[in-house]
């Protein structure tokens, strides 16, 4: 059945003025309304065999899915550094607002495997330290189960500081990277659970020159990522959890 080209674009229209009006929250009614009317208009039929319409480096347009978010008066969001990063990094309790949130998706070579990294590009908002720039990138793969279903498999991380940021400044407030002394006996429990169960590799300290600090998982489980749209301009995704993450095309 052949796609109305301006039912699509009007379903598009519609998605952006909902998106923005409820501050990008994809659990608004009119929010879940236009993912809906736009659904049913997918021009692509097996959108995970798409071949080249998978690759991007998306744009998140919806509203970060990080846990505890705190959205500030100009309409961002606020966490700590533990929550975007899995408290894979110290300081984990240090305030962050995310700026951008991307989503390099491209062709590795391997079958149809592809990448599916998580780049958080943030600044901090911590009053008592310098203002840095940074990001966070969560590593990891994805290839197809079925027509419109994703398996993704995180691989790792890495903590590094923007272009901007002053080197000397960075190193002082991460560079530190051992578990702080005071957290609790379940905490410390928890990390050896992961450390046994998905081969955890945790940070082994600072590369001086780069800045940047990484972890490795030998072991991650394995999730799933439905494709509810996908199309030249715009992919839209529902997690295991029930998270729906609107994308667009850079």
């Amino acid at each position: 059945m052949a796609v109305d080209t301006r039912k699509c674009e009007a379903a598009k229209q519609d998605l952006r003025q909902a998106l923005a009006a409820s501050g990008g929250n994809t659990k608004e009614k009119h929010v879940i309304g236009a993912i809906e009317n736009l659904q049913v208009l997918n021009p692509t039929i097996a959108p995970t065999h798409s071949g080249t319409l998978l690759d991007s480096n998306w744009l998140l347009i919806s509203a970060p899915n990080f846990p505890e978010a705190e959205q500030l008066p100009d309409g961002s969001f606020a966490y700590t550094l533990g929550r975007v990063a899995f408290n894979m990094f110290q300081p984990t309790q240090l305030k962050v607002v995310i700026k951008r949130v991307l989503q390099p998706v491209f062709l590795l070579g391997n079958g149809e495997q592809r990448s599916h990294d998580i780049i958080v590009e943030f600044t901090t908002i911590d009053e008592s330290l310098p203002k840095l720039a940074g990001t966070v990138r969560t590593q990891g793969v994805c290839s197809p189960l079925n027509d419109t279903v994703l398996q993704v498999q995180f691989t790792g991380g890495t903590l590094a500081p923007q272009e901007s940021t002053n080197i000397a400044e960075w190193q002082a407030v991460f560079g530190n990277q051992q578990s702080a002394s005071r957290i609790s006996w379940q905490e410390k429990l928890k990390s050896a659970f992961f450390r046994l169960m998905f081969g955890l590799v945790p940070t082994q300290g600072m590369n001086l020159e780069t800045g940047e600090v990484a972890f490795s998982m030998k072991r991650s489980p394995k999730g799933r990522l439905e494709i509810l749209y996908l199309d030249e301009e715009l992919r839209i995704t529902r997690g295991e959890r029930g998270t729906v993450l609107v994308c667009e095309r850079q």
